[in-house]
């Protein structure tokens, strides 16, 4: 097995045990590539999420339709995941992953359903006054 997947399976935070199980090698393989490395062992449990995109991608779950629901998702209520003491709307962390621009105003669910985060199906002020300017009251 090539050194670099064992370095990549590394950097990305898993565990000995589980490089060898993916990559069909011995343990031995992987602790040897990690001592040469010089990255700590790997701390039983879950890896904490890098930034609010991964946590962002690690919460959301894909509905058989092509959206992405929020779990616990509820009209009213702020939505949020705190990340390093911070809080990340989803719906923000949604946008940043699909435009390169910073949203206008409030990023809301655009698709009309009800829970959708799904970077594509999230809009701000400026393309929902688009969307009525070009629509008018065919749009609501």
């Amino acid at each position: 097995m090539s050194r670099a997947a064992i370095e990549e399976l590394l950097h990305a935070g898993h565990s000995d045990k589980a490089i060898a199980r993916q990559l069909h090698i011995r343990r031995l393989r992987v602790r040897a590539v990690r001592d040469e490395l010089g990255l700590p062992i790997h701390k039983p449990g879950p890896t904490a999420a890098s930034t609010p995109e991964d946590l962002f991608w690690r919460r959301a779950q894909p509905t058989s339709d092509g959206h992405l629901i929020w779990p616990g998702y509820n009209t009213g209520h702020g939505h949020s995941v705190k990340h390093q003491g911070r809080k990340h709307s989803i719906h923000r962390i949604a946008w940043n992953l699909a435009h390169d621009r910073q949203p206008v105003g409030h990023v809301t669910t655009g698709c009309g359903i009800h829970g959708c985060i799904h970077p594509r199906h999230v809009e701000d002020q400026t393309m929902r006054d688009q969307y009525d300017a070009i629509f008018g009251d065919q749009a609501a």
